[in-house]
């Protein structure tokens, strides 16, 4: 092991993480209960095979998920805890998407979470003791993630709102926002109003 010196006055304090809480408050369920997750997850959710996308939602709803009809989950898929993870119909869960939800994380319907894309409820108090920290995730109807973005806890988007790629979101967003950067800001929108008053769509 390599000796580390003393720190000085000057020096930034280092936290001692050997005296960090734990996180086990956030499992809301018995540790058999998460352990029986953490197989399932595997073997059926996260495995690479183009297993029915159908059985995954089923594990998920057998572990507390609340998930509505014709949502499709891609293989390479990951939940942390299925029981604080709330979807609407039609919705499109893309490959290797992790939700990472400590605290909840609802999604509505007609949304796609595109591939790769990261979203997480949990921080820690990195100026105290490192303690977990939970937020909420509330991602409105038809919105869409696109590919590698990064939704961070304590974030709401409105309906129909679009990430750009590699985005990192944190805050509310209004409806029909596009959304891009890091931090990502409002840099359009998603829908145009024709002569008629009503959204223009491509063509």
């Amino acid at each position: 092991m390599t000796n580390v010196p003393p720190a000085s006055p000057a020096d930034p304090p280092v936290i001692n993480l050997a005296d960090a809480p734990g996180e086990r408050a956030a499992w809301d369920r018995p540790l058999w209960q998460v352990l029986a997750w953490s197989v399932v997850e595997l073997v059926l959710v996260t495995n690479p095979w183009q297993i029915s996308s159908a059985l995954r939602v089923a594990a998920l709803r057998a572990f507390g998920a609340k998930i509505g009809h014709q949502v499709v989950f891609r293989p390479r898929t990951r939940v942390r805890f299925p029981w604080k993870l709330s979807i609407g119909h039609r919705s499109w869960i893309g490959e290797g998407v992790w939700l990472h939800n400590q605290a909840r994380i609802t999604i509505g319907s007609d949304v796609v979470i595109s591939q790769e894309s990261f979203l997480t409820t949990g921080s820690h108090r990195h100026r105290r003791d490192m303690a977990l920290i939970t937020r909420p995730i509330t991602i409105g109807d038809g919105a869409w993630v696109t590919s590698r973005a990064m939704v961070l806890g304590g974030t709401t988007l409105g309906r129909s709102v679009l990430v750009r790629p590699m985005s990192v979101v944190q805050g509310s967003f209004d409806a029909n926002s596009v959304v891009s950067g890091n931090p990502a800001t409002t840099v359009g929108r998603r829908f145009n109003h024709a002569p008629s008053g009503r959204y223009a769509r491509d063509t």
